[in-house]
Parts: C-alpha cells; structure tokens; sequence
C-alpha cells in the first residue's frame, strides 16, 4: 500500500509536461535569429531617426557644443540601458525604455559628424579659465570639521 505522499507524487507525475518537440526548438531558436538580424539592423538605420538637414546651418562653434552634447547624452543613455539589463527582465526594458532614444541621438551624432568634416572644422583650445589655479603657499588652510566623524 502506497502513502499518501507517494501516491500524490505519483499523481503530480502523470501530469508533467513532456519536453518540446525538436520542431518546436528549432522554430524558437530561428525566431531568436531573426528577432538579432532585426535588431542588428536597427544599429544601421540610425539616419532613419534624424533629421539630415539639421546642421546645415551650423557654423563650428554651434556644431562642436552640439557633439559634446550628443556624446553626453549618447553615453548616458547607453549607462541607462546597462543599468536596465541588470534586473529582471532588464533587457526587454532596456530596449523598451532607451533603444529609439538612443538610436535617434546615435542619427544626430552621424549628421553632426558629417557637418564638422564638411565644415572643415577643428575643435578649440580650452579657456584659460576652466584651467584649475593651483592655490598660493600663503593661503589660510580650511578649519577642521566641527562635525567629527559622525555619520548621519
């Protein structure tokens, strides 16, 4: 005579799925082929997302804030979108959330770049004034902290 927990276990067995068929496995794994190729071809059609005219207009002092500001952007959102994929499910949100913002900044990084090159521009010396001054020897050092080592 059978237990009741070996005759629930045997029960619960009956009832198990079988594994796929290798039909099924092989149209999941050209699925995950053809989801890549279409993925791959979205990095290719950045200029799709951009407006090509956009900097036509620019002269080199206006086109060289503009990559600065395209690059900051493109890398935060690249930081954005490896932070994403960390959690669960982090890279459905990742493409969902950033992928067509970065995709469009990635677009407007190529016209910027071929409006530089067109331009014949060259990028310019830093101001004397974000140089950091090294501070005089006769300069007062900073009091201690009055807080300690106390952490809040």
């Amino acid at each position: 005579m059978l237990s009741l927990y070996e005759s629930r276990m045997i029960d619960r067995a009956r009832h198990i799925r079988p594994l796929p068929s290798p039909a099924a496995c092989v149209t999941l794994l050209r699925l995950c082929f053809a989801l890549s190729v279409c993925a791959d071809m979205i990095d290719s059609m950045t200029s799709a997302f951009a407006d090509p005219a956009k900097y036509d207009l620019y002269d080199c002092k206006q086109l060289e804030t503009e990559r600065k500001s395209l690059a900051g952007r493109a890398a935060e959102l690249q930081g954005l979108m490896a932070k994403a994929e960390t959690g669960a499910a982090g890279s459905l949100v990742s493409e969902l959330a950033y992928r067509n913002d970065y995709v469009a900044v990635r677009g407007q990084q190529k016209f910027a770049e071929e409006a530089w090159r067109r331009n014949k521009c060259h990028e310019s010396p830093p101001d004397k004034t974000e140089r950091s001054v090294a501070p005089s020897t006769n300069a007062k050092p900073m009091p201690p902290s009055r807080s300690g080592g106390a952490v809040y």
